[in-house]
């Protein structure tokens, strides 16, 4: 037995919910399910998802961000957002404490066109990975989702003229590469280092996503104390509904003893 976790920032639940979203997740049938960028405010949206207990961290502002995590174990303790309160009104971050370790869904902020929100993406970036790191006192982390960086040039198609756009930044770069030597995992590139051409992202102009001309920017990220257990991850890039795709991650049970 494994266990399942997908990853998938819907770009508006309720839009993705006309274009497939329930057949994707019935298929997937994840263990723990992660959502960012649901667009919704409280009240919006009533899922049937007899299976699932679900947890929602809505933005204080209407249609924007938020993320959502639902799982068919209870959690321990569902918290929302980093306990920051600047950044904090958003709808970013759901924390969900299991036995064996945290799984954290976020929606890493972008760095908008002319960059406008790149200093507020450092600051976030710093304290968000203070709170990994606080989390991982107690137990390991998962955390996944939409982080808006694609961490090195294999990770998007035409590196050379989007060097410096949002999202491909030294400065945003740099922060991830920081993610890692704090004693993190990229587990797509654990597993698959070479391999090329493996996005999870397309811009709608363009005919990006038939050309595959995309950027991976959305991760399942663990505490390197988990190394042992991973199992695989993918990227669906065949399941349509937003303009990202999901990801996965396998885990193998812990064994006994």
């Amino acid at each position: 037995m494994s266990i399942k976790m997908i990853s998938w920032n819907v770009n508006g639940l309720r839009a993705c919910m006309q274009k497939g979203f329930m057949d994707f997740f019935r298929q997937a049938d994840a263990d723990v399910f992660c959502l960012q960028e649901t667009k919704l405010s409280e009240g919006q949206l009533a899922l049937e998802l007899p299976d699932y207990h679900q947890y929602f961290n809505y933005a204080e502002k209407k249609g924007y961000s938020g993320t959502a995590l639902f799982s068919k174990e209870e959690p321990i303790k569902v918290t929302y957002g980093i306990g920051v309160e600047e950044h904090d009104h958003e709808g970013r971050v759901i924390t969900a404490e299991f036995q064996e370790y945290y799984v954290v869904t976020v929606y890493v902020p972008n760095s908008q066109r002319e960059l406008t929100r790149l200093a507020y993406r450092r600051e976030w970036e710093a304290a968000f990975l203070k709170y990994i790191k606080g989390l991982e006192e107690t137990k390991p982390v998962i955390y996944c989702g939409d982080l808006n960086v694609a961490h090195e040039e294999i990770d998007l198609k035409n590196p050379k003229t989007n060097h410096n756009n949002a999202g491909f930044t030294d400065d945003e770069r740099k922060c991830f590469s920081k993610v890692l030597e704090s004693g993190f995992i990229d587990t797509f590139r654990y597993f698959y280092p070479e391999t090329r051409d493996a996005y999870s992202w397309w811009s709608y102009m363009f005919q990006a996503r038939a050309k595959n001309a995309g950027w991976r920017i959305d991760y399942f990220v663990v505490s390197e104390s988990l190394k042992e257990r991973l199992a695989d991850a993918k990227i669906h890039s065949e399941v349509l509904g937003s303009d990202h795709c999901p990801v996965e991650l396998e885990l193998k049970e812990k064994e006994a003893g």
